[in-house]
Protein backbone atom coordinates (compact mmCIF):
# COMPACT_ATOMS: atom_id res chain seq x y z
CA UNK A 1 0.00 0.00 0.00
CA UNK A 2 2.88 2.34 0.85
CA UNK A 3 4.37 1.79 -2.64
CA UNK A 4 1.06 2.72 -4.27
CA UNK A 5 1.06 6.12 -2.53
CA UNK A 6 4.53 6.73 -3.95
CA UNK A 7 3.96 5.43 -7.50
CA UNK A 8 0.48 6.86 -8.16
CA UNK A 9 1.45 10.55 -7.76
CA UNK A 10 4.55 9.94 -9.86
CA UNK A 11 2.45 8.44 -12.68
CA UNK A 12 -0.02 11.34 -12.50
CA UNK A 13 2.81 13.89 -12.70
CA UNK A 14 4.37 12.08 -15.68
CA UNK A 15 1.04 11.99 -17.52
CA UNK A 16 0.49 15.72 -16.89
CA UNK A 17 4.00 16.54 -18.11
CA UNK A 18 3.39 14.52 -21.28
CA UNK A 19 0.08 16.30 -21.94
CA UNK A 20 1.59 19.76 -21.44
CA UNK A 21 4.64 18.87 -23.54
CA UNK A 22 2.38 17.78 -26.41
CA UNK A 23 0.49 21.07 -26.16
CA UNK A 24 3.76 22.96 -26.61
CA UNK A 25 4.63 21.08 -29.82
CA UNK A 26 5.32 23.74 -32.50
CA UNK A 27 3.95 21.40 -35.16
CA UNK A 28 0.50 21.90 -33.60
CA UNK A 29 0.37 25.59 -34.55
CA UNK A 30 -3.29 26.67 -34.96
CA UNK A 31 -2.20 28.97 -37.79
CA UNK A 32 -1.31 25.91 -39.86
CA UNK A 33 -4.82 24.45 -39.64
CA UNK A 34 -6.64 25.01 -42.91
CA UNK A 35 -9.87 26.94 -42.76
CA UNK A 36 -13.18 25.17 -43.23
CA UNK A 37 -14.22 28.25 -45.21
CA UNK A 38 -11.73 27.75 -48.05
CA UNK A 39 -13.78 26.77 -51.10
CA UNK A 40 -17.02 28.01 -49.52
CA UNK A 41 -18.93 31.32 -49.65
CA UNK A 42 -18.14 33.94 -47.04
CA UNK A 43 -20.58 33.84 -44.13
CA UNK A 44 -23.41 36.37 -44.26
CA UNK A 45 -22.73 39.54 -42.26
CA UNK A 46 -23.29 43.28 -42.16
CA UNK A 47 -21.05 45.50 -40.04
CA UNK A 48 -21.16 49.24 -39.39
CA UNK A 49 -18.27 51.51 -40.32
CA UNK A 50 -15.89 52.97 -37.75
CA UNK A 51 -17.86 56.23 -37.80
CA UNK A 52 -21.37 57.04 -39.05
CA UNK A 53 -19.76 58.78 -42.04
CA UNK A 54 -17.61 55.78 -43.02
CA UNK A 55 -19.12 52.97 -45.07
CA UNK A 56 -19.48 49.67 -43.28
CA UNK A 57 -18.91 46.24 -44.75
CA UNK A 58 -21.06 43.24 -45.53
CA UNK A 59 -20.82 39.96 -47.37
CA UNK A 60 -22.41 41.54 -50.46
CA UNK A 61 -19.36 43.84 -50.69
CA UNK A 62 -17.14 40.78 -51.12
CA UNK A 63 -18.60 39.81 -54.50
CA UNK A 64 -18.03 41.18 -57.99
CA UNK A 65 -14.27 41.75 -57.62
CA UNK A 66 -11.37 39.78 -56.18
CA UNK A 67 -11.15 40.98 -52.59
CA UNK A 68 -8.54 40.67 -49.87
CA UNK A 69 -10.13 40.80 -46.40
CA UNK A 70 -7.88 41.53 -43.43
CA UNK A 71 -8.96 41.17 -39.78
CA UNK A 72 -6.91 43.47 -37.55
CA UNK A 73 -6.91 45.36 -34.25
CA UNK A 74 -5.09 48.39 -32.88
CA UNK A 75 -3.86 46.38 -29.86
CA UNK A 76 -2.25 43.75 -32.12
CA UNK A 77 1.53 44.19 -32.55
CA UNK A 78 1.73 41.81 -35.56
CA UNK A 79 -1.05 43.86 -37.22
CA UNK A 80 1.13 46.93 -36.88
CA UNK A 81 4.10 45.04 -38.35
CA UNK A 82 2.18 43.81 -41.42
CA UNK A 83 0.54 47.18 -42.13
CA UNK A 84 3.18 48.41 -44.64
CA UNK A 85 2.57 45.25 -46.72
CA UNK A 86 -1.18 45.89 -46.64
CA UNK A 87 -0.51 49.37 -48.02
CA UNK A 88 1.53 47.73 -50.78
CA UNK A 89 -1.27 45.24 -51.44
CA UNK A 90 -3.84 48.04 -51.64
CA UNK A 91 -1.93 49.43 -54.65
CA UNK A 92 -2.69 46.29 -56.71
CA UNK A 93 -5.34 47.64 -59.11
CA UNK A 94 -7.08 44.31 -59.75
CA UNK A 95 -8.23 43.82 -56.16
CA UNK A 96 -10.17 45.52 -53.42
CA UNK A 97 -8.60 45.52 -49.95
CA UNK A 98 -11.11 45.67 -47.10
CA UNK A 99 -10.71 45.29 -43.37
CA UNK A 100 -12.60 44.24 -40.28
CA UNK A 101 -11.53 45.50 -36.87
CA UNK A 102 -11.71 42.66 -34.37
CA UNK A 103 -12.72 43.27 -30.74
CA UNK A 104 -11.35 46.79 -30.85
CA UNK A 105 -12.61 50.13 -29.59
CA UNK A 106 -13.65 52.38 -32.46
CA UNK A 107 -11.54 55.31 -31.23
CA UNK A 108 -8.47 53.07 -30.98
CA UNK A 109 -9.03 51.72 -34.51
CA UNK A 110 -9.35 55.25 -35.88
CA UNK A 111 -6.17 56.32 -34.09
CA UNK A 112 -4.30 53.26 -35.44
CA UNK A 113 -5.34 54.07 -39.02
CA UNK A 114 -4.58 57.78 -38.61
CA UNK A 115 -1.09 56.92 -37.41
CA UNK A 116 -0.22 54.20 -39.96
CA UNK A 117 -2.43 55.16 -42.90
CA UNK A 118 -5.69 53.64 -44.09
CA UNK A 119 -5.17 51.25 -47.01
CA UNK A 120 -8.72 49.87 -46.88
CA UNK A 121 -11.51 50.60 -49.37
CA UNK A 122 -14.01 49.82 -46.59
CA UNK A 123 -13.84 48.75 -42.96
CA UNK A 124 -16.39 46.97 -40.81
CA UNK A 125 -16.30 47.19 -37.02
CA UNK A 126 -16.66 43.79 -35.31
CA UNK A 127 -16.63 45.05 -31.73
CA UNK A 128 -18.02 41.83 -30.24
CA UNK A 129 -15.96 39.39 -32.32
CA UNK A 130 -19.06 37.60 -33.63
CA UNK A 131 -18.07 37.88 -37.30
CA UNK A 132 -14.55 36.73 -36.43
CA UNK A 133 -16.08 33.59 -34.95
CA UNK A 134 -18.12 33.05 -38.12
CA UNK A 135 -14.90 33.28 -40.15
CA UNK A 136 -13.16 30.83 -37.79
CA UNK A 137 -10.51 33.28 -36.61
CA UNK A 138 -7.78 31.93 -34.37
CA UNK A 139 -6.48 35.45 -33.69
CA UNK A 140 -5.42 38.58 -35.51
CA UNK A 141 -4.18 39.35 -38.00
CA UNK A 142 -5.86 36.96 -40.40
CA UNK A 143 -6.22 37.52 -44.12
CA UNK A 144 -8.59 35.96 -46.64
CA UNK A 145 -8.52 36.12 -50.44
CA UNK A 146 -12.04 35.98 -51.86
CA UNK A 147 -12.90 35.47 -55.53
CA UNK A 148 -15.44 37.45 -57.61
CA UNK A 149 -18.23 35.07 -56.58
CA UNK A 150 -17.64 35.57 -52.86
CA UNK A 151 -15.89 32.22 -52.40
CA UNK A 152 -12.98 32.10 -49.94
CA UNK A 153 -9.91 30.88 -51.85
CA UNK A 154 -7.15 31.42 -49.28
CA UNK A 155 -6.66 32.04 -45.58
CA UNK A 156 -3.52 33.20 -43.80
CA UNK A 157 -3.80 32.91 -40.01
CA UNK A 158 -0.68 34.93 -39.24
CA UNK A 159 0.82 38.24 -40.30
CA UNK A 160 1.52 38.76 -43.98
CA UNK A 161 5.24 38.76 -44.68
CA UNK A 162 7.09 39.56 -47.89
CA UNK A 163 7.64 35.89 -48.77
CA UNK A 164 3.97 34.93 -48.38
CA UNK A 165 2.88 38.04 -50.26
CA UNK A 166 5.21 37.27 -53.19
CA UNK A 167 4.90 33.46 -53.21
CA UNK A 168 1.26 32.86 -52.25
CA UNK A 169 -1.02 35.89 -52.21
CA UNK A 170 0.04 37.80 -55.35
CA UNK A 171 0.17 34.67 -57.57
CA UNK A 172 -3.31 33.67 -56.37
CA UNK A 173 -4.61 37.17 -57.10
CA UNK A 174 -3.08 36.99 -60.59
CA UNK A 175 -4.78 33.63 -61.17
CA UNK A 176 -8.17 34.84 -59.90
CA UNK A 177 -8.12 38.08 -61.92
CA UNK A 178 -7.39 36.44 -65.31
Amino acid sequence: MHRLFFILPLVVVLVLVAVFWRGLDPARNPASISSALVGKPVPPFVLPGLTPEMPGLGDADLRGQVTVLNFFASWCAPCRAEHPLLKELAAVPEIRLVGITYKDRLADSLRFLAELGDPFAAIGADETGRIGIDFGLTGVPETFVIDRDGIVRYRLAQPIDEARLADEILPLIAELTR
